[in-house]
C-alpha cells in the first residue's frame, strides 16, 4: 500500500509555503506603514539626513503642526461627511439594483454599471465641472458626494450581487404568499440575511470615498476640501515637508485602520461568503 507520509508531507510544505508568502506580503505593506510612522516622528533634519537616521528622539511636532497650521480638523470633517454621505447614498441606490440584477438576471445592466466604473475618472470631471458650476454645486458637500456615487454605486452593486444570489428565492416567494410586499421582503428578509455582505461593502465603499483625491481636487474648494487634497499641500517646489506629509498620512490612515480592526470579522465573513456568479 502506498504510504500516506508523502501526501501529508506535500500538504505540510504547501501550507508552509503559503504561510511564508502571506507573511512576506503583509511584511511589505506593514514596512511601508512603519516607515511612514517613523518619518512622522522625525524632525526634518533627520528625515533628510544621508545616510538615513535609524536611532532618533521621537517628536510629535509634525502632528502639532498639521493641526495648527492647515485646518486639518475641518478637512477630516469634510472627508467624513462626504464619505458617509456617498456610502449611504451608494447603499440606498446600489442594494436595490444588485437585488434586481440577482433575481432577474439583468446582465446587460450589470455590465453597463461595470463599464461606468471602469471608465477613466477624468472623463467625468469636465462635464461635472461645467454642470456643477452652472447649478452652484462647486465647493459643496452635495456636489462632492454626488460625484463619489460613480465609485460607490458600482462597487455596491458588484459586491452585493453574489450575496443576493446566495439567498434562496423560495424564501422570498414564501414571504410573498404570506402577504409581504416586495419592498418589505427586501428590507426585512434580504438585507438581514446578507448583513455581513452589507457591512463589508459599506466599509470598502467608505474607504474608496475617503481616499479619493481627484474629484476633491477639481470639485471641492476652501469649504469642502478633503484630507487627500490637504496632504497634497505639503508638497511644494521649494521643499517637501516629509515629516508633515507623513504625519498627515498617518492621521488619515489611523481612523480607517481602527475601523477595520473593530469589524474585521464581519468584513472577512462577508467577503468570503459572497461571490459574483456568471
Amino acid at each position: 500500500m502506498p504510504s500516506a507520509a508523502g501526501p501529508r508531507w506535500r500538504r505540510y510544505v504547501s501550507r508552509l509555503g503559503l504561510s511564508v508568502l502571506a507573511w512576506l506580503t503583509v511584511g511589505v505593506f506593514m514596512s511601508a506603514f512603519l516607515w511612514m510612522v517613523l518619518t512622522a516622528l522625525k524632525t526634518q533634519a533627520d528625515n533628510t539626513a544621508v545616510p538615513p537616521v535609524w536611532i532618533f528622539t521621537p517628536t510629535l511636532e509634525n502632528f502639532r503642526s498639521v493641526f495648527a497650521g492647515k485646518s486639518f480638523g475641518r478637512y477630516l470633517f469634510n472627508s467624513l461627511v462626504v464619505g458617509m454621505g456617498s456610502t449611504i447614498l451608494g447603499l440606498a441606490l446600489g442594494l436595490p439594483a444588485a437585488h434586481s440584477i440577482a433575481r432577474h438576471r439583468q446582465r446587460g445592466l450589470a455590465l453597463a454599471i461595470l463599464f461606468a466604473r471602469m471608465a477613466p475618472f477624468m472623463s467625468y470631471l469636465v462635464p461635472w465641472f461645467i454642470l456643477f458650476r452652472h447649478v452652484g454645486l462647486i465647493d459643496t458637500y452635495m456636489g462632492l458626494t454626488a460625484s463619489h456615487l460613480v465609485i460607490s454605486v458600482p462597487l455596491v452593486v458588484w459586491l452585493m450581487i453574489g450575496f443576493f444570489e446566495d439567498i434562496p428565492q423560495e424564501i422570498e416567494e414564501a414571504a410573498g404568499i404570506d402577504g409581504c410586499s416586495r419592498v418589505r421582503c427586501f428590507l426585512q428578509i434580504c438585507i438581514p440575511l446578507s448583513r455581513n455582505g452589507v457591512i463589508a461593502t459599506a466599509v470598502l465603499t467608505f474607504l474608496f470615498s475617503w481616499n479619493n483625491f481627484l474629484f476633491a481636487l477639481i470639485l471641492a474648494g476652501p469649504k469642502t476640501e478633503t484630507v487627500p487634497v490637504a496632504v497634497y499641500s505639503f508638497l511644494s517646489y521649494e521643499q517637501i515637508d516629509w515629516g508633515g506629509l507623513a504625519a498627515a498620512a498617518t492621521i488619515i490612515s489611523f481612523p480607517a485602520l481602527v475601523f477595520i480592526f473593530l469589524i474585521h470579522k464581519q468584513i472577512v465573513r462577508g467577503l468570503t461568503f459572497g461571490s459574483v456568479k456568471g
